[in-house]
């Protein structure tokens, strides 16, 4: 969560009312005795370069520095251990990538250093442990003692810190707190033997003892690093799976964003299409927050932004912070984002979309996610060609050839979950209409077939437009159709019923005669009998509906004259 500018100018006070006073007050409190300069630095170097090479473990990141400020305070006290705890801010800053506009989080973490020194140092100091001290228990009892203190003078900073700047925290015994107790067990045996080594042979501990220390940790770092990206590789090819098994191209560019949402600390993601005849880019989904949101920007202003850049090029870019992508026009990005990742979605070597994802923070994202991002968009163009195919064929399966408009078979089908709704209480009712073009044979024996054909092309279009809002519309057989009205009485079924009739009544349809000897274009008018039946006053199965629904059409309406809406009457 961003910090408020009140906030950061509190945190800026805070430190230069306590830091600058508070280290001339514990120089006063507890001045250092006779420092042998070339330990002190090598102590001091030892602490900078620990800082610098943290490692993460369980996904908290872990600094072993313990130990050394354990060895400082135990040779000269807590002035000369707070002031190379200060230090080490330094490095620390420079890992966490602190500029400018975010330099009081060092100056926290500076306040906070100090704090957990004076409280751990002044407080074994005033139990009466003696500075310099090679008495073993002693050493063992107030080390003890002192890394206790600073490990939870620490937690309870940090925590309420994180509640009163209403971040998000895991609790004050959170994993956090588990990975540095863990820490101090470890290491807590290192401060004491670098400290007595240290006594007793000199500079030359360091050797014996802190490089072997740096360089198991570097080899720690770089193992956490490789797992880092093995679990990575294995949530990528998790992610894979799911998406292979959506069918839906909506639902598996829903889960696509989510995943990564969830995967890498994304604040703001972006699915760009690029259209196959056109070849423009427009946005196919757009999330900020978690919320989606609606962007219309043209093909021509996209062009000169990162999504831009990336489309015409065709390489992934990853920006660690705003000024670095400042100047490129990427307006639809928010004000507060800083890192960005831009990835071509490329199907058989071939640029299909544009995946562009940001975060609030700098340098959210590392280099090498930047291949994970790239199979996963892999992954995601191959199910989403999928599912198209899927999409497609059972468009086919449920679709008529001729009129494009639903079949038969997948009428049944909504019909049934239609009156499960009513029986269930989600509908009110439900109407179903059925109409029937008269004297159609008579059409194809004076026209041919094919003019035929045109009829029920042309009126399937109109009906859609009449009612593809209101209702689900569907080609029954030959010449018959159907309208599935929920939540439609008889009474406006039958009032829209009578609207189809006397438009198609009056609309003129154009066919292609075959009959002649040379093809030509004419005007064909058409009339058609409606049938209307509702339930649950009619019946309550669904396939009761239909033959109420064809009774009323064939007795009510066909017997009494055609061009007439008849409803069903027990």
């Amino acid at each position: 969560m961003d910090i408020s500018k009140r906030t950061q100018g509190l945190i800026w006070g805070i430190w230069a009312l306590f830091v600058p006073y508070g280290l001339y007050l514990i120089y006063q409190f507890q001045t250092p005795g006779q420092i042998d300069w070339i330990i002190l630095i090598g102590y001091a170097s030892l602490a900078l370069l620990t800082t610098y090479f943290p490692f993460k473990v369980a996904g908290t990141t872990i600094f072993l520095v313990q130990w050394i400020n354990l060895a400082i305070f135990l040779k000269y006290g807590v002035f000369v251990e707070a002031i190379v705890m200060q230090l080490a801010i330094i490095p620390l800053a420079m890992k966490l990538k602190i500029g400018y506009s975010d330099f009081y989080r060092a100056l926290w973490n500076s306040f906070m250093f100090f704090m957990v020194s004076v409280i751990s140092g002044v407080s074994v100091l005033l139990m009466g442990y003696q500075v310099g001290s090679i008495d073993f228990k002693e050493i063992l009892l107030f080390g003890a003692i002192y890394q206790v203190i600073n490990m939870f003078s620490n937690h309870v900073i940090l925590y309420f810190y994180l509640r009163v700047t209403k971040q998000e925290n895991e609790g004050f015994f959170g994993p956090d707190t588990i990975w540095d107790f863990a820490g101090f067990i470890v290491t807590f045996p290192f401060g004491i033997t670098l400290y007595l080594l240290n006594e007793f042979v000199g500079p030359a501990s360091f050797l014996l003892l802190g490089v072997p220390f740096l360089i198991i940790t570097f080899l720690v770092r770089l193992y956490s690093n490789s797992e880092r990206v093995n679990e990575d590789l294995n949530q990528a090819t998790e992610i894979g799976h799911e998406l292979a098994d959506r069918l839906t191209a909506d639902e598996i560019i829903d889960l696509f964003l989510t995943k990564i949402n969830k995967m890498l600390p994304v604040d703001y993601s972006y699915i760009l299409d690029i259209q196959s005849q056109k070849g423009e880019l427009i946005f196919l989904k757009a999330m900020e927050a978690d919320i989606d949101v609606e962007i219309t920007q043209t093909h021509e202003e996209l062009l000169t932004s990162i999504a831009g850049m990336v489309f015409k090029k065709e390489k992934s870019v990853l920006y660690n912070k705003q000024s670095e992508w400042r100047r490129v026009n990427s307006e639809f990005l928010p004000l507060d984002a800083e890192s960005v990742i831009s990835v071509p979605i490329i199907r058989n070597q071939k640029m299909e979309g544009i995946l562009v994802i940001a975060s609030r923070k700098k340098y959210a994202f590392e280099t090498y996610q930047l291949q994970i991002i790239s199979l996963l968009c892999s992954y995601f163009a191959v199910s989403l060609e999928k599912a198209r195919f899927v999409q497609d064929a059972v468009s086919k399966s449920e679709r008529c050839g001729l009129t494009k408009l639903y079949n038969y078979r997948y009428l049944e089908q909504q019909l049934e979950i239609n009156m499960d709704e009513l029986l269930n209480g989600e509908l009110r009712q439900l109407s179903l209409l059925m109409m029937d073009i008269d004297h159609f044979k008579a059409i194809n024996d004076t026209y041919g077939h094919q003019s035929g054909n045109d009829i029920l092309f042309g009126l399937a279009r109109l009906l859609e437009r009449e009612v593809e809002d209101i209702g689900i519309l569907a080609r029954y057989g030959g010449e018959e159709f159907v309208v599935i009205l929920p939540n439609y009485s008889k009474e406006q079924s039958l009032k829209l019923a009578e609207e189809l009739r006397t438009k198609i009544e009056s609309t003129p349809f154009e066919i292609r005669t075959e009959l002649e000897d040379k093809p030509q274009l004419t005007l064909v008018n058409i009339t058609t009998s409606i049938g209307v039946s509702t339930a649950p006053e009619d019946c309550d199965e669904a396939m009761a509906l239909i033959r109420n629904a064809d009774r009323a059409l064939y007795i009510g309406a066909k017997r009494e004259g055609r061009n007439r809406v008849a409803e069903y009457v027990k």
